[in-house]
């Protein structure tokens, strides 16, 4: 008996033991040691500096002096580079085959696209301004459920044109139009559909010479029906009745600059005022102009001047303080290297920490998205460590080795 009553209690005690819960593991932790670290636009850099990140949390950050790894710590060698925040691309396209399918595609192929256009170039946040609403809903679950390495993503789904306006680069398919102020329903049933903000265009190119602008009260309604449900609202402008059209509708944020001019009239210089006035963002998209130029074959005298008005456009807002956020139009471009976009917002004026802010601080506040766009002490883990230094060479803002997002890599140069 007392044999058997020993064995029970020795069952007892494995049991008790082997369904006891385990102690909750501790986050990982990674030093990133030896770079440049830029803080953030407005802060001084840290020559040699560290940055410790536990989990998806930036933890410490300081110079190799006064900072040390932890025992046991994953320790990165950033010698040579330099850190900053991880970058926004605040105009992008989910439109190419790369994604099309994206419920079902197979994970390795979303991955390879997604490092082509954005993560190899240090892009952990996205704005997708026109695309299929469904099929960028599904990229953006299988990202954010952590299957795929890619970057969070805002979507518009579908941009709205003005009335026989629908863009004729993207023939066949057609955007849906608005003809009257009460068309504004498409707009709230894009957004309960899930879209993140809303895409207009008040000034669109329904065929080669002619774009079809906007009227002023459609605008008007349909950025009402956005921020009615508290969504930023982008447009299109295309020439500077575009813009004004925009700007006088209460729109958030310029995608273009606008230096076309059919008739050849000079670009309207009262906009960026009103702009400014109004707490609007331009998105310059500057590399666009020599892009879509060529590929038409027109001179390059012809290429440089349009060039030169959307620079003195960028400059324009940038001298009277207002916003300026970073994006490619890259999805609808089919050249992802951004480049020409800093070495053109360089020769537009801009210096390196301008464009610093454009892609991380400035984007970061219009988005809400707290707690991203420095390096710093309880910030979240979004790092980006660059070859070489962009105050020194713009171009460096390009050369990306490792691009974390969360604290975990989601680019690394082999």
């Amino acid at each position: 008996m007392k044999t058997g009553a020993l064995v029970l209690a020795l069952v007892a005690v494995l049991v008790a033991c082997s369904t006891a819960p385990s102690p909750p593991s501790t986050p990982r932790v990674t030093a990133l040691v030896g770079g440049r670290v830029l803080p953030s636009p407005q802060a001084a850099a840290i020559p040699d500096g560290v940055v410790l990140i536990e989990g998806t949390t930036i933890t410490a950050v300081g110079s190799r002096a006064t900072l040390r790894a932890p025992e046991g710590a994953t320790v990165v060698d950033c010698t040579g580079g330099t850190l900053t925040s991880g970058f926004w691309n605040s105009h992008v396209h989910f439109t190419g085959s790369q994604f099309r399918g994206a419920e079902t595609a197979g994970a390795e192929a979303l991955v390879g696209a997604l490092r082509a256009m954005v993560t190899s170039y240090g892009v952990v946040h996205v704005v997708d301004t026109g695309s299929l609403l469904a099929n960028t809903l599904a990229l953006r679950r299988r990202i954010d459920s952590g299957e795929i390495p890619g970057p969070s993503i805002l979507t518009a789904g579908a941009g709205f044109a003005p009335a026989g306006g629908s863009p004729y680069y993207i023939l066949p398919a057609r955007l849906p139009e608005l003809a009257r102020p009460e068309d504004v329903a498409r707009v709230e049933a894009e957004l309960a559909g899930g879209a993140d903000i809303v895409k207009l265009f008040t000034g669109s190119f329904a065929a080669p010479r002619s774009i079809v602008v906007m009227p002023l009260e459609i605008a008007r309604a349909a950025v009402e029906a956005g921020h009615r449900r508290g969504k930023l609202v982008f447009a299109h402008p295309s020439n500077s009745p575009g813009a004004r059209v925009a700007i006088e509708g209460g729109v958030d944020v310029l995608a273009h600059t606008f230096p076309t001019s059919l008739d050849g009239s000079p670009w309207d210089r009262a906009l960026p005022p009103m702009m400014r006035e109004r707490g609007m963002a331009l998105i310059p998209t500057l590399k666009l102009w020599p892009y879509e130029l060529r590929k038409a074959g027109l001179p390059n005298d012809l290429i440089e001047r349009v060039l030169g008005i959307a620079m003195a456009q960028t400059s324009a807002v940038a001298d009277l303080g207002g916003e300026l956020l970073f994006g490619t139009d890259v999805g609808y471009m089919t050249d992802y290297d951004p480049t020409d976009e800093f070495i053109f917002l360089r020769r537009a004026g801009l210096g390196a920490m301008q464009i610093l802010a454009m892609l991380t601080t400035a984007p970061a506040a219009r988005f809400g998205r707290r707690g991203t766009g420095r390096i710093g002490p309880g910030m979240t883990a979004d790092v980006v460590v660059l070859d070489g230094d962009p105050t020194l060479d713009v171009r460096a803002f390009a050369k990306v080795r490792m691009t974390m997002r969360d604290g975990r890599v989601i680019y690394r140069r082999t």
